[in-house]
């Protein structure tokens, strides 16, 4: 079995390139699916400890969460030492249980892989990028997205020009979503040769 680690900053179409990969088969598992359902179980004990006032009895209060760490990078070190590991032991469950059905291909979607070291537990790295202009315009139409926001996120990601001179293979989304979703089908058929 190989393992596909999908990656790509804010507004690069990650998801949407995820949801191509599983509509030609191949399982996936979205890291950020999984800090959602961490913040509604396992993590919010965790959480509430170690940022008092952030949860309720059942969830993490995300807005209250980000609060707390945002521009506080010690904080932020904190949340993620508690996050990370619970995130990767659902990602080595989610292999494991493939590599038992006899699954060729999965796919971690991990927005950030390179930034977490997520690179080392994956066979194949994939980058989806586009043209910065068509990132910037995606990202501001976002609910709740400023240009302030956009450019705090894009700080803490490795810049794309790296990710792609580190990727095995690039997914462009500056086109249109037939063209993408063309490339997609073309990667899967020579991994699956391969």
């Amino acid at each position: 079995m190989k393992i596909i680690g999908l990656t790509g900053s804010i507004g690069m179409g990650k998801t949407t390139t995820a949801e191509m990969f599983k509509k030609h088969g191949v399982p996936t598992i979205d890291a950020d699916q999984i800090v959602h359902q961490l913040y509604e179980n396992e993590a919010v004990a965790l959480i509430e400890e170690a940022f008092p006032g952030t949860t309720d009895s059942k969830t993490v209060d995300r807005e209250k969460l980000s609060a707390s760490v945002i521009g506080q990078p010690d904080s932020f070190k904190k949340l993620e030492a508690i996050i990370h590991p619970l995130v990767r032991q659902k990602q080595d469950e989610f292999i494991k249980s493939h590599r038992e059905q006899g699954t060729d291909l999965v796919l971690l979607d991990i927005p950030l892989l390179f930034e977490t070291g997520a690179q080392s537990r994956v066979d194949i790295v994939v980058v989806v990028t586009c043209d910065p202009e068509i990132q910037k315009k995606r990202v501001l139409a976002r609910k709740n997205m400023n240009i302030d926001k956009f450019n705090a996120i894009l700080k803490k990601q490795l810049p794309d020009t790296e990710k792609r001179k580190l990727a095995d293979h690039i997914v462009d989304t500056s086109v249109s979503f037939e063209e993408t979703e063309a490339q997609v089908i073309a990667l899967l058929s020579n991994l699956r040769q391969n």
